[in-house]
């Protein structure tokens, strides 16, 4: 995700300090640190407080983060280190396998996975209403017949495959799924 053009661009607007910018960055990295916290099992006054104060450092430490791309792991860090950092407070037991365990750096597949998850879904939500339904409907688990499709959108049975092929072309398009492409195909 080194060239990922969205996330450069909401860390240059965030760091210009724009409200919006800096909502879209929360909104995409909370389920990374929420999910590092729990690996931590730490209560959910505790779980808070690492959030905050990870966004508080992101705050702070904005301007120098001197590869965007690079922030997923910037964060993971800041949120271990906090986890680790309020267990010593709480004086609790640190289990052994946080500490130095398999888990206990941040698992890049898993990172890379969400990553895409949260383009695809950016992207998706960019097609408009036509597109969105007819590939919410073929996607479906199970995909809704074709049959059913063209009752339910109004689209020749034979047309189905031609619009998908025009909506899938849209979605990859986008330029938050351009970095992905680049990796699957590269």
């Amino acid at each position: 995700m080194r060239d990922d053009p969205t996330l450069v661009t909401l860390v240059d607007r965030a760091r210009a300090g724009e409200q919006a910018a800096w909502d879209a960055l929360v909104a995409r990295y909370a389920p990374l640190v929420y999910g590092i916290c729990r690996r931590y099992r730490l209560q959910d006054a505790d779980t808070e407080d690492v959030g905050a104060a990870v966004w508080l450092r992101l705050v702070e430490r904005l301007a120098t983060i001197r590869e965007p791309a690079a922030l997923p792991g910037w964060l993971a860090t800041t949120t271990r280190n906090e986890c680790l950092r309020v267990l010593r407070l709480r004086r609790r037991d640190i289990p052994a396998e946080l500490v130095d365990g398999p888990d206990a750096h941040v698992d890049e597949d898993r990172l890379v996975a969400e990553e895409r998850a949260i383009a695809l879904r950016a992207a998706f939500e960019q097609l408009n209403e036509r597109c969105r339904d007819l590939l919410a409907r073929l996607f479906a688990d199970p995909p809704a017949p074709y049959a059913q499709i063209s009752a339910d959108l109004g689209i020749a049975v034979g047309a189905i495959g031609p619009n998908r092929q025009r909506c899938l072309d849209r979605l990859r398009r986008d330029p938050a799924l351009a970095p992905l492409l680049t990796e699957v195909t590269g």
